[in-house]
């Protein structure tokens, strides 16, 4: 375990790697900009971590004692405050998928890496921590009540709304999730509270944070609890906050998540998950206004506004008894149902422009335009996993290609079998529940037209003739259901 000799005012970098060489070839690429912490091992890590602040974290993948995925997530559990990102030789995409998706890392790089790439990554990775605390200080900055630091927040402000705003969540002209979109900005405004229906993946979160900044409190937190990640015993402590010595194990006192977000927003997603008695508890604190941490005497106001969201069917779990009636008509003020990815097919093509570019840039690898061919077989599987299982796909053709040209060959056997829509259960799965004849129709015609084209490679005379159409009526059709872009 060694540092370097830089200046203690420079940021702090720790790489961990179990060989030496790596982690001498690393420190003298970063060691003029930062100062150098290196650890061949996690145990190593948690020591340096303990003693300072570190501003970033460089972590194999493939160590001894634990991955460098498993380590980080720790990472982001005791020091949420360090920018983690995985430097490896190694393309597992489900190496890479876990790390995006669980530890929350900012970047993966691999070997052989750049020097010059990887100590841009570097800089970023500490600019992108130096926003992050900038914008932690809002809330001050607007006590403060001077001109120049209520110009400067304000311009802060209008960033956040227009990076979280509803343009962030991507979507064709003439998209299902327009009027969803339309309906969400038009109750942001007031403080009513919202329950987000929708199947997993089909990017609730978003809705809920741009409905954040939309509204009067958007210069105030936007705290998220998924309520299915934590045991029924915590989530009372969690929420509400703890005492020190009220429980075994409660060494200080813990601030609860509505007394972090006060003054903001509260996102309890996954909320059909809580158990009855939480739910007790819970509506307590909507009614009253109030949180009444575990073993504390008095109850603590708080000032939240509440958006919940479920995957479930509430109103049939307040029929089976397992969902109170009460909190569901206290929780759905407004009722916002986000619609799966297979009955807004036209969105794909934006939406996996979008998730190339983000994607790209997380795995340090150039951008690259989606091409037809895999944007055809993209808009031909169903998406059971919505807008994430997307981004999984899209991070793991990524990964295998790195920098070569895409291909419809990187994708899994899952999305590759489940290219062609028959008009079995499959299909029949995928048509909406809800709607007109006519519209129910036109997602089974758009479906059989997306599977006879790739089937042809997207040779229009072929089609057209199986089909029974003309040249000119296909390409119609094709515009209609915004399948152009595969001819």
């Amino acid at each position: 375990m060694q540092t370097s000799s830089n200046s203690e005012q420079l940021p702090t970098v720790l790489v961990v790697d179990d060989e030496v060489r790596s982690q001498d070839a690393i420190r003298r690429t970063l060691e003029e900009d930062f100062a150098v912490l290196t650890a061949s091992s996690a145990s190593e890590a948690r020591v340096l971590f303990e003693q300072q602040s570190i501003s970033v974290v460089l972590c194999d993948q493939r160590m001894p004692d634990v991955t460098g995925v498993r380590f980080l997530k720790e990472v982001r559990d005791c020091w949420p405050d360090t920018v983690r990102m995985v430097i490896s030789g190694y393309t597992d995409s489900q190496d890479i998928i876990a790390g995006i998706n669980e530890a929350g890392i900012y970047q993966y790089i691999l070997k052989p890496w750049s020097p010059d790439h990887l100590l841009l990554s570097v800089r970023n990775a500490v600019e992108a921590q130096h926003l992050q605390k900038q914008t932690s200080r809002l809330n001050l900055e607007l006590r403060t009540s001077t001109p120049v630091l209520r110009e400067r927040t304000q311009s802060q402000l209008a960033q956040a709304r227009k990076t979280f705003g509803f343009d962030r969540l991507v979507r064709a002209p003439g998209s299902p999730l327009d009027a969803v979109c339309h309906m969400a900005q038009r109750v942001a405004r007031y403080d009513l509270p919202v329950l987000v229906l929708g199947e997993s993946g089909t990017g609730k979160e978003l809705l809920a944070r741009a409905m954040h900044f939309a509204s009067p409190r958007m210069s105030g937190p936007f705290v998220v609890e998924n309520c299915a990640a934590i045991p029924d015993t915590l989530i009372e402590s969690e929420l509400f906050g703890h005492k020190r010595g009220s429980f075994t194990g409660a060494y200080e006192d813990h601030l609860g998540l509505f007394q972090r977000a006060s003054g903001g927003t509260v996102f309890l997603d996954e909320i059909g998950e809580t158990s009855p008695a939480f739910q007790v508890k819970l509506l307590r604190v909507l009614q009253e206004g109030e949180v009444r941490p575990v073993g504390a005497a008095r109850p603590i106001p708080v000032d939240v506004r509440v958006i919940a969201a479920t995957h479930r069917q509430l109103e049939q779990r307040v029929q089976e008894g397992l969902f109170r009636e009460d909190l569901y008509y206290r929780i759905s003020g407004v009722t916002l149902t986000m619609p799966p990815l297979r009955e807004r097919m036209a969105d794909i093509a934006p939406i996996a422009q979008q998730l190339a570019q983000d994607v790209a840039f997380e795995l340090g690898l150039p951008v690259r335009s989606v091409p037809d061919d895999v944007l055809a077989c993209l808009m031909a599987y169903a998406w059971p996993g919505n807008i994430r299982e997307l981004r999984n796909e899209m991070a793991r053709a990524l990964a295998l290609s790195q920098e070569a040209e895409w291909s419809v060959a990187d994708f899994s056997h899952r999305v590759l079998q489940g290219r062609g829509v028959g008009v079995g259960p499959e299909l029949m799965a995928s048509v909406p529940k809800t709607g007109t004849l006519s519209e129910r129709l036109d997602v089974i015609e758009a479906m059989l037209l997306r599977e006879t084209l790739l089937r042809h490679r997207f040779n229009k005379t072929r089609t057209a003739q199986e089909l029974g159409l003309s040249r000119v009526g296909l390409r119609g059709k094709m515009q209609r259901f915004g399948l152009e872009g595969g001819a």
